[in-house]
Formats: structure tokens, sequence, C-alpha cells
């Protein structure tokens, strides 16, 4: 790849994703470069239904099939991006499928706004978080990819869930998209009415904090496989899932109120969660044991003894 590829890609994922940017920095450069490319890759493939404003479900579509085109290398690639992404794929043997899988997906957002059960939301990962994983784990080369394979796939999840969690707020008023599975939200007498009116209550409390203990449940699935990671690569692999993770601290502390206004992480923030996490890496380079030292993410135990964690609060209207 080029140095001026590299650099477009970067410049992407420094603008649009700060968080796996800040984990990136740590990773080796001969991982760190194809990160930079990889993320642009999807970021450019995700504006195009994410941004599309007044643009034609057709023309989003096209634009979409096209992508697909260059990134199979069907059609010669347009930009930086695309060209670097074609010899990346090529170099470290991405199946089409996962190419695939990923556009698919994307393509689902043109028409679909609304995920009647979690088995249907899976489905939709299965292209949009978890190709993700399956390609972020093919450039880091790991010995036992196989092994590893199945906790990336989670992981990726776990991300995209936290994404979901924290971005309800934005999903509704900017995309007029709910993640949130309906039979969740039926389960705790939500409406859509409701999200769409940005009405926080108990109810939806409670149905966040289900939906928060199952991506936990996921953070615990994937962290489990960071170890079948390259050494060089399992440290900045488990900094962006604290990183991610610390989003839920966030939410619970406003009682699971992700309605009224954004949650986020402050820079600060960030940067003790690195510092605490490499600390404790380099006492204990146990993945799971520093992830249960450090993150958001209760134990299973205490999940399982408690039920939802609403923080030690009651959440109020």
């Amino acid at each position: 790849m080029q140095q001026e590829h590299i650099e477009a890609g970067k410049a992407i994922q420094k603008q649009t994703g700060k968080t796996f940017y800040l984990a990136t920095k740590f990773l080796p450069k001969r991982v760190r470069q194809a990160t930079h490319i990889l993320y642009a890759f999807f970021r450019i493939a995700d504006e195009v239904v994410d941004d599309a404003a007044d643009t034609p479900a057709e023309d989003q579509r096209a634009e979409l099939e096209s992508l697909r085109a260059q990134a199979l290398g069907e059609k010669p690639p347009d930009g930086p991006v695309l060209e670097a992404f074609v010899e990346l794929r090529e170099r470290y043997g991405i199946a089409d499928e996962e190419v695939e899988e990923f556009i698919d997906a994307m393509a689902t957002d043109i028409s679909k706004s609304r995920y009647e059960t979690y088995d249907e939301l899976e489905a939709y990962m299965r292209g949009s978080a978890a190709a993700v994983g399956v390609m972020m784990t093919a450039i880091m080369e790991p010995e036992m990819e196989e092994t590893a394979l199945p906790h990336a796939i989670k992981l990726g999840e776990a991300f995209q869930l936290t994404n979901f969690l924290r971005d309800v707020r934005e999903d509704i008023l900017d995309r007029d998209r709910i993640y949130l599975p309906q039979e969740t939200l039926r389960a705790h007498g939500v409406t859509e009415a409701q999200i769409e009116s940005l009405e926080y209550t108990p109810s939806f409390a409670a149905a966040m904090a289900d939906e928060m203990n199952r991506a936990e449940a996921l953070y615990r699935e994937g962290v489990a496989g960071i170890r079948y990671l390259p050494k060089d690569c399992q440290l900045p692999v488990l900094l962006a899932a604290v990183l991610y993770a610390e989003h839920h601290a966030v939410i619970r502390a406003r009682e699971y109120d992700v309605l009224s206004s954004d949650p986020t992480l402050s820079t600060t923030r960030k940067l003790w969660c690195l510092a605490k996490t490499r600390w404790h890496w380099h006492w204990n380079q146990d993945p799971e044991a520093v992830f249960r030292r450090v993150s958001a993410v209760p134990t299973a135990d205490s999940t399982d003894r408690h039920g939802p964690d609403y923080g030690g609060r009651v959440p109020t209207q």
C-alpha cells in the first residue's frame, strides 16, 4: 500500500472514529496501517446510507453496488482508499463473502429501520459487525485463526451493540432507525412513539438494561479470544474493548437516559481507561483478567445474581 493511500484512510478514521483510532495507535505498524484502510472502507460504505439525506433509495443502492464491484476488483477502484482496500483484500486473503456480507448489511439500512427480534438484529450484525471482526482478524494473521475467529465475531457484535445503545437518540432523530429489538421494548411496555418523541421512562431504562446485559455477555465472550491473537496485537484490542465498554458506565450513571442527550466519553476519561489498562497489563498479561479488573462490564456472576444493573439506583422519570 502506498503511503498516500494509508494517509487517506488514517484521516477518515481519525475524523470519524476517535475511540477506535485511539486504540489503533497502539497496534504494530504492520497492522495499524491496514486498519486505517479497513476502517476508511467501512466508513465510506456506511456513509452512503447514513448521510444519504434526500438521496433516493435507488441511487444509494447503485452507489453501494459500485463500491461492491470496486472492492471485489470487478471494476477499477475510485480513490486511494478503494485502491488500498483491493490490495489489502488480496494480500490477506479476505474472502469475497465477507465483503458481500458487509455491503449487504449496509444495503439493509436503506429499507429496514426496525428489528422485531434480536435474531433479526444479529443477522444484520453478521455483515455490519461480524464481517468487520473477520477482516480485522485476517490482517492480524494469528497462528490460531480458526480459534480466534468466533471470539472476534462476538467482540465485533459487542462493539456494535454498544454503538446502538449509545446512539438511540441520534439514530431516531437523524435516520428514523431503532436498533433496540421490538420484542425487548414490548416486554417492558415501551412503544416506538415514546422513542420517537424521546420520552424517557423507567420502562425504557429497563429495556436498555436488558440489551446492555446482552452486549456485556458478548464482551466477555469476545475478550476471551484476545489470547489467540499475536502478542503485539493483544493490548490494542483489549484497549478497544475497554474504551467501547466504558460507554456502559456513562449510560448507567445517567440511569440509562440516552434520549435527552448522547452519552460521550471525554478525552480525560479515555486517557484514564488507557492508563489503567496499560498499568494492569504490565503486571498481568491475561486479557480476561485485566478486562475484569478495569472495564465497565460486570462479571457474569454479578449480573446473574442481581439481574439488570441500574448502578445502585432505581430509574426515575
